[in-house]
Parts: C-alpha cells; structure tokens; sequence
C-alpha cells in the first residue's frame, strides 16, 4: 500500500496554518520533509499534522521553539533518562537551599518552574512523534 504524502499546501491546509507556517518550523527543524518530487518540492507524512498542533500548543504555554525542537528530536529512552537526571538535580538543589537567603531560593523557585515546564513538554510529546 501506497503511502499518501502531503504538499507544503496540502499540509499546511490540514493543520490551519500557513504554508509559510510550515516552511518555518521546516527550516527550524520541527518538522522535515518524507521525500522531495522529482521538481523538488516537499513531501510531508500525515502525522506532521499532529506535530504542527503539538508545536502550536506547546508554543502556546509558553516554551520557545528551540526547546520544542529539542524535544521532538530527542529518542523515546533520552527523554526518560533526562527527566531521571533532571529531578535528581533539583532534588540536590533544594536540600542545598535549605538554609540559603530568600534571594536563592526565588531563584531555586524559578528554576523549579522552568523544570516543571519541561517535564510537562516531555510529557506531552506522543512516543510516535519522537524520533524511534
């Protein structure tokens, strides 16, 4: 069976957004083309819809491009071995905090939020949309 693939306005059609829209996470690398036609136009595979909705709502809360690029990218098993190193690092941050000045823990507080905004992107990144 035959694979249907999508044009840059095929896609672009599908997922609400512009063809500009997708030739820019293209060239972040958010997304990247199955194959080029023999006239050298992209080709993009269906479930690239469901990456553009997950970049946009992600995007949306907050966490810039280049984060949603690295997770994207990131293999299945890295993202779990990075989370473990990430909670025991913040772990070891607030038991050294315990007895610091108010001034470190406002900056332990938002390296905790920035953790958890991380963690929540990991989360919602569907396995089927990392890297096998």
């Amino acid at each position: 069976m035959t694979e249907v693939l999508l044009r840059i306005g095929e896609l672009a059609a599908k997922a609400g957004v512009s063809p500009r829209t997708v030739d820019y996470y293209t060239n972040l690398g958010l997304i990247s083309p199955a194959k080029r036609t023999a006239g050298n136009y992209r080709l993009y595979h269906p479930t690239d819809v469901d990456r553009i909705h997950l970049v946009q709502r992600l995007e949306v809360q907050g966490v810039p491009l280049e984060e949603i690029s690295t997770a994207l990218t990131t293999r299945q098993a890295d993202v779990t071995a990075i989370l473990d190193l990430i909670n025991t690092d913040l772990r070891t941050l607030q038991a050294a905090a315990e007895n610091a000045s108010p001034e470190v823990h406002g900056l332990l507080a938002a390296i905790a939020a920035r953790v958890h905004s991380l963690i929540t992107v990991a989360l919602q990144i569907p396995p089927d949309l990392l890297v096998p």
